[in-house]
């Protein structure tokens, strides 16, 4: 028996006993993990094709280790312009081994999709508060500006950029204070979490960088930021 599933933004093709390497993972070492966005299922001549995904269909898996990559190399050129940049990248991957392939493992998540609906029903039954909560969105868009207005400048982080430093502040992670408080794996879990596209970014420095920043020791941050590479030690 064999499936095709989703795994942190990664399609894979899977077997019983197979060691895979995905994106990391949040899940300790050690510890079982389970997939329900199952694409297909193969057993022997018989096919099953989800639309998208099969209903009830699980993955069961377990995590060996965490570790890094081997090193990729980005070059970037601009011909006539003097623009060279060099970078070195290593992905964060988490290893797995699948345990388990099922058919049927995820059919109690199925009635909690169907009671929301009719828990909803009951507000849209009041036409007044339906309109009033109408106007209401332009009011809320207002404090939502002025506590970015507040918070840090994520991006003089070197590393982050404006996708990254949105995707922690709408984690709760707006100040420089916080991001020196949080450990790398969590920041990447939350950009791997905000987008597949961020997955790839490497935090190792942030919070160093950050506890400088919240400190205001802009010179201290300045001499370890050249010694960086794209904000990688």
């Amino acid at each position: 028996m064999y499936a095709i599933v989703e795994i942190a933004g990664q399609q894979f093709k899977v077997a019983k006993d197979q060691k895979v390497f995905v994106h990391r993972l949040t899940t300790e070492e050690g510890k079982e993990v389970s997939f329900d966005n199952v694409l297909l299922i193969g057993d022997g001549d018989k096919v099953t094709i989800g639309a998208p995904a099969i209903d009830g269909a699980l993955v069961g898996a377990k995590v060996i280790k965490h570790l890094k990559g081997d090193k990729v190399i980005v070059f970037k050129k601009k011909r006539r312009k003097g623009y060279r940049v060099k970078n070195g990248h290593r992905q964060s991957l988490t290893e797995i081994v699948i345990e388990s392939i099922t058919a049927s493992g995820a059919k109690k998540a199925a009635p909690a999709k169907k009671a929301e609906p009719k828990a909803a029903a009951p507000k849209k039954e009041a036409a007044p508060k339906a309109e009033a909560k109408k106007e209401a969105p332009a009011k809320k868009e207002a404090p939502a500006k002025k506590s970015a207005i507040k918070g840090d400048d994520l991006k003089k982080i070197e590393g982050v950029g404006p996708k990254a430093a949105e995707a922690m502040v709408n984690a709760g992670m707006d100040t420089f204070a916080k991001v020196a408080k949080a450990k790398p794996e969590a920041i990447e879990a939350i950009l791997a979490e905000a987008s597949s596209g961020l997955a790839s970014l490497v935090a190792n420095t942030w919070p160093e960088q950050a506890k400088l920043a919240a400190a205001g020791k802009w010179d201290e941050l300045k001499e370890l930021q050249d010694k960086l590479n794209g904000g990688r030690k």
